[in-house]
């Protein structure tokens, strides 16, 4: 008896330890003290629910949602935690119709508080929204892109913005647009037009998998996320020089959401790519999707600094954009990671419809999703999308393509990257400071040819102006953040 009390006791000290680095946004290192805390007590409803928050925090919706279902199971009458928790993580993966299933069970167990209630009403808000936008969807709607000529959109004489001259978008322009967003001005939404078209254009002809070619002495930059952090793309380009013939990049997906200014981060990336195809490559990442950009921030955005209009019409690009690139046939580069099945080749991935939607499963959705796991094999993805693979599978996935090196992106990195399976895979993340508050450093990495060995540059967050991430999310996700 004496042992389990002390056991007990134990836990509750390792989970006051677990809180502080909690507070502190160590979320690892909280997950870490959680799961010790459990071993010594799993009965305890409050480690797992505390557990599954840390996860939510880490974007690891499907191990906060395991947590949280475990916490209820413990303690059905702990709602406000487990009931809660999984309600938040359904909530952060779209899921809108399970989140209200778990807030009703909250609002049932804690009918007089006025927290649950205000999250109940949100919730009920926001699944009426989804059902009415579902509903006036019509099935074949016209392409908003086909409905517009921007030609005849009018620029008032007062407009002192950047300007196209004609139809070709100049490295001056992009400057003055640049150092106008710098400013917290606006672009008008002619040229906002014009920029977009002309990129959707481009992206609609490129295969799903796209081979770069980089002479011999000549070098390519690769970035990672930049969740709608326009300072810190800002400073990638003072620090590595901007995206011309003769300096290319390639941005790795998740150019926006979180960050509050996405709309400037898209709209830079698309002119130069207007400016010179092959000054700059772009993917597809998983937050390039109109069920993301409804949540974290990017669909409000845009509604905001521009109109409805154009969240449908970035919604048609991102489906146009390619979902991963070779680079001299040695560098498979993608947003998410591989397969769930050996034996994809490079010609499968070429021959994936990529014109739609991030489906559920399936190759392009593990491309988008997926995430590298220490141990060897694969496992079941701590995000509720994708799956988690091992060293052996990349290292398959290598040989039988006949390549060198992964590189791929979507998870926040304290250094700003990692190097996991046995150097043969990169992970690269270019938003320092995620959110405001991870701390984390980003990082870009320079291959140069011949030998394509990659230099690795990390860099610190610079300041922007006072508008918080998620300014322009989904009313209901910020009650939680």
């Amino acid at each position: 008896m004496d042992h389990t009390n002390s056991e007990a006791a134990r836990a509750e000290d390792i989970k006051l330890l677990a809180n502080e680095a909690f507070k502190a946004h160590k979320y690892s290192q909280a997950i870490d003290l959680y799961s010790q805390a459990i071993e010594l007590n799993s009965q305890n409803a409050v480690y797992w629910a505390n557990r599954s928050f840390a996860h939510t925090k880490l974007e690891e919706y499907g191990s906060a949602i395991q947590d949280a279902t475990k916490a209820i199971e413990i303690d059905p009458k702990y709602s406000k935690a487990g009931y809660y928790r999984r309600g938040a993580a359904y909530l952060a993966m779209g899921k809108f119709k399970e989140a209200l299933k778990d807030f009703q069970q909250v609002k049932k167990i804690s009918p007089n508080d006025p927290d649950a209630t205000k999250k109940l009403k949100e919730c009920e808000k926001s699944v009426m929204k989804l059902k009415f936008e579902e509903a006036i969807a019509v099935q074949e709607a016209e392409k908003r892109s086909i409905t517009i000529d921007y030609h005849t959109i009018e620029v008032e004489p007062q407009y002192s913005g950047a300007r196209i001259e004609g139809e070709v978008v100049t490295l001056d322009f992009v400057k003055k647009m640049m150092e106008d967003f710098k400013n917290q001005k606006f672009l008008h939404k002619r040229y906002a037009y014009q920029i977009v078209l002309q990129t959707r254009e481009m992206l609609r002809e490129l295969p799903s998998l796209v081979d770069v070619n980089i002479t011999d002495g000549n070098h390519f930059t690769v970035c990672g996320d930049v969740h709608g952090q326009f300072y810190d793309l800002l400073n990638i380009f003072e620090l590595n020089g901007l995206p011309s013939d003769e300096n290319p990049y390639l941005f790795n997906g998740d150019f926006v959401d979180r960050g509050s200014f996405s709309l400037e981060v898209i709209l830079t990336l698309f002119a130069f790519k207007c400016m010179s195809p092959s000054a700059i490559y772009l993917a597809r990442g998983n937050h390039e999707s109109k069920n993301m950009n409804k949540i974290y921030g990017f669909e409000g955005e845009v509604r905001s600094k521009l109109s409805d209009a154009f969240v449908e019409l970035f919604a048609e690009v991102f489906c146009c954009l390619p979902l991963a690139h070779v680079l001299n046939g040695k560098v498979f580069v993608v947003h998410g990671g591989l397969f769930s099945v050996d034996g994809v080749k490079l010609s499968d991935i070429r021959a994936i419809d990529r014109f739609c939607e991030p489906p559920e499963e399936g190759l392009m959705c593990e491309l988008l999703w997926s995430d590298p796991q220490p141990t060897p094999g694969r496992g079941p993805s701590k995000r509720g999308v994708g799956l988690s693979f091992g060293g052996d599978v990349t290292k398959r996935f290598l040989l039988e393509n006949n390549l060198d090196l992964v590189v791929r992106s979507h998870e926040v990195k304290d250094e700003g990257y990692e190097i996991e399976h046995d150097g043969k895979l990169i992970t690269v993340f270019s938003a320092p400071n995620y959110c405001d508050q991870m701390g984390n450093k980003g990082a870009f990495i320079r291959f140069e040819a011949p030998d394509l060995k990659p230099n690795i540059v990390t860099f610190s967050a610079v300041p922007h102006p006072d508008v918080k991430p998620m300014a322009y999310a989904n009313n209901f996700l910020r009650m939680f953040s």
